[in-house]
């Protein structure tokens, strides 16, 4: 029997028995659907991870103030200032840029409209170095730091709070502690960076910040950007070394101050998020796998109801291997049928979360591959011994069979 016979003798089959057949797609039709979900919620997360990876910009090292302990007790946090930044870049060997920042929670006032929002006081490089780029207006530049000018660059989600625009609240006043600023310029959307949305923050001169808001001159995060070709474990050794000499620590004694590679928290987020990612989807694919038992629970079934007919093609001529081929493709013929349906569900339901729980679920092709790949590795694996049953029986044995 040709191969195109036995695929219509297949679909026949599965015709005539259409609400059975729809029974035992159920489990692969859930498994597929559950499979290529669990993959577009994992996937959704790596791609926002790697969106907060780019938010924290390219190559970045933060220096904090750190702790000093004694006894066992954490005292005051140790202080950073305008001098260790200074030394960096005056003697970092590997140190691009340094950018100062000193930030708190303040309340901003527009017309009659009240916000609370973090505001940061940093130099005119920060753009730069951080890679953000100015939506409308301009962004502060030196003489306005030194002047301590009222001035304030706005993040790009903090005009429509206010329901402006970032064309139209350019040149506006607004209100910070009850002192007016000047919006200079909005800053293009950047996205979360894993810590807080940093397009919900102001931004100010730094001594404009330190001297008229703040009432400080300590620093709370220098951002340094090592040179082009530098590694980050150099970087870090050089920036230890500067820091540890303006902080007078002798050898022995542990930093007041600490460094970290904000990436590296991200990165382990995002190690996370496959593991439970393709956890999910181990889970869920069990489902195949209890479809796959119900598949072959089935084809033994149909096995058993045909065995007369098993008997008739064999007194007529059809071999082991079309008798096999044949309950096989049947049971491919299932499990295709329940991947293709299983497939649309996942993209359904992927799509529900994303416009209804926000979720971020992203479908790959490699993802639909995969899933419809196994469910039809499933029918050729359950389907083998019904399959091989089926070929085995002995036509006189059949024939007689009631």
């Amino acid at each position: 029997m040709q191969l195109g016979e036995l695929l219509l003798v297949a679909l026949q089959s599965v015709r005539a028995n259409l609400f059975r057949s729809m029974l035992t797609m159920l489990g692969i039709i859930i498994g597929v659907a559950s499979v290529i979900t669990m993959l577009a919620v994992g996937a959704g997360a790596r791609g926002a991870v790697d969106k907060q990876i780019e938010a924290l910009g390219a190559g970045l090292l933060s220096i904090r103030p750190g702790q000093v302990f004694q006894m066992g007790v954490a005292k005051a946090s140790e202080k950073l200032d305008i001098d260790d930044v200074t030394a960096l870049l005056t003697d970092g060997a590997t140190v691009a840029a340094a950018v100062p920042e000193r930030s708190g929670m303040e309340q901003i006032k527009f017309m009659n409209q009240n916000r609370n929002l973090r505001v940061v006081g940093t130099t005119a490089n920060f753009a730069v170095v951080q890679d953000y780029s100015i939506d409308a207006g301009r962004m502060f530049d030196a003489a306005d730091d030194v002047a301590k000018r009222a001035v304030v660059v706005l993040g790009a989600k903090v005009p429509p709070m206010f329901d402006e625009t970032a064309e139209s609240i350019v040149g506006k006043t607004i209100y910070i502690r009850g002192l007016a600023f000047r919006v200079e310029g909005v800053f293009r959307e950047k996205g979360t960076t894993g810590f807080r949305n940093v397009d919900e923050q102001a931004w100010v001169p730094l001594n404009t910040g330190r001297y008229r808001l703040f009432g400080t001159t300590a620093l709370d995060l220098i951002s340094v950007k090592p040179m082009r070709g530098v590694g980050m474990q150099q970087a870090i050794v050089d920036i230890e070394r500067i820091m540890r000499r303006e902080h007078q620590i002798r050898p022995g004694q542990n930093n007041d101050f600490s460094i970290q590679d904000p990436r590296q928290f991200l990165d382990f987020q995002q190690t996370a998020a496959n593991i439970f990612a393709y956890l999910l989807a181990s889970i869920a694919s069990v489902s195949l796998v209890v479809g796959g038992i119900g598949i072959m629970n089935i084809m033994l079934v149909t096995v058993t109801e045909r065995t007369r007919e098993i008997g008739i093609r064999k007194a007529l001529g059809a071999t082991r291997f079309s008798i096999l081929v044949q309950f096989l493709i049947e049971a491919m013929i299932i499990c295709l049928l329940g991947g293709a349906i299983g497939v649309l569900l996942g993209l359904g339901v992927s799509r529900l979360l994303t416009a209804v729980a926000g979720w971020q679920a992203t479908v790959s092709l490699t993802a639909i591959a995969m899933a419809f790949g196994f469910s039809a590795g499933v029918g050729l694996f359950f389907g083998l011994w019904p399959a091989r049953k089926a070929a085995r029986m002995d036509p006189i044995a059949a024939l007689r069979y009631e």
